[in-house]
């Protein structure tokens, strides 16, 4: 029902993890992979990928920072915004609440 809104979610990873750096780079390659298909057929305006450190192993861009990336896959621009997980204690509700309107105020187009 989400795309009906102009919305998707998917993992790079389908398996379960207590914690993030339980995931291998093969595995977060893999992902991407099949995240690039996917945006391939589905065309979104904006990728949002949660996690800095997946994002910087899955996509090869170890130096990375949170935010708007200068690369694209294709048209779709691509934010990375932090892991809002209870173990991710280096940001905070404030911090989250920040980062996540950014992305929504750049998604926002006329005529919507």
């Amino acid at each position: 029902m989400m795309l009906q809104f102009g919305c998707g979610i998917t993992n790079l990873v389908s398996r379960t993890t207590r914690k993030a750096e339980d995931l291998t780079r093969e595995e977060l390659v893999a992902g991407r992979k099949l995240l690039e298909a996917k945006i391939g057929r589905y065309r979104p305006e904006i990728l949002a990928v949660l996690g800095v450190g997946a994002y910087r192993n899955a996509f090869d861009r170890p130096k990375a920072e949170i935010g708007l990336q200068p690369e694209t896959i294709g048209t779709t621009k691509i934010w990375v915004l932090p892991n809002p997980s209870g173990l991710n204690a280096n940001y905070q509700i404030p911090d989250l609440t920040r980062l996540f309107a950014a992305l929504l105020a750049s998604a926002k187009v006329k005529g919507r």
